[in-house]
């Protein structure tokens, strides 16, 4: 069995990683840059977890094109990213258009081509920031769109364990899996220590304040959010 895995270098990709190996599955990794605010820190959190896992089959693809396009906070550095506001429920500036959409559509033809049938991503649909690509609606119109758009004999199919997980839910995934959190990356701003402010950095901050354990990862600032 073989899947290609999105790995972002976050903390969600990883455990889905961890996942995918934990189920036998012959893991071909894809990265992407997009010209995102903190890419050099996220591929080396991408390569970090290649090596941990002993993944050889890798991908790493140039998507700055989103970047180009702009209308979003991790893109275009005129736009400021927002701090956390945890109970917000409209879609922050840190979406990126359609970018899962953009990502999907790059495994799906690496797995035409590689013979993939399985495409693991760490999309969370309860606990995530309000992006729309991040809905299971989502994830279940686009396998049909790969229904339609490959060959007839192809089976690729995603998958999104995480999907109805809160956070805190799947940092006690990841412990389980005995996941190497340290080699993940969250935060939207910085490359240095994580800012601890983000909205990404608060969700990943408390899940893990929530659970009981220290997140390995250093932090400017570590605010209690429980």
């Amino acid at each position: 069995m073989r899947a290609v895995v999105l790995i972002s270098g976050g903390m969600d990709s990883l455990v889905v990683t961890a996942q995918a190996d934990f189920l036998g599955y012959d893991v071909a990794a894809m990265h992407v840059n997009y010209g995102q605010r903190t890419w050099q820190k996220e591929l080396a959190a991408f390569r970090k977890i290649c090596s941990h896992y002993n993944i050889k089959q890798r991908l790493e693809v140039d998507a700055s094109f989103l970047a180009h396009i702009g209308g979003s906070s991790l893109t275009d550095s005129s736009i400021p990213v927002e701090q956390a506001n945890l109970l917000a429920s409209e879609v922050p500036s840190s979406y990126v258009p359609f970018r899962n959409a953009s990502f999907l559509s790059m495994a799906v033809s690496w797995s035409e081509v590689i013979g993939a049938n399985k495409i693991f991503i760490g999309a969370v649909e309860e606990d995530t920031s309000g992006y729309p690509d991040c809905r299971k609606v989502f994830y279940d119109a686009f396998n049909k769109v790969i229904e339609l758009g490959t060959r007839p004999e192809t089976t690729i199919e995603i998958q999104t364990p995480l999907i109805e997980l809160q956070k805190s839910g799947i940092v006690r995934k990841g412990l389980e899996l005995d996941v190497p959190f340290f080699h993940s990356w969250s935060c939207y701003k910085s490359e240095g220590s994580a800012c601890g402010v983000c909205d990404s950095c608060a969700r990943r901050l408390r899940a893990f304040q929530q659970v009981g354990m220290p997140d390995p990862i250093d932090y400017e600032k570590r605010p209690n959010y429980i």
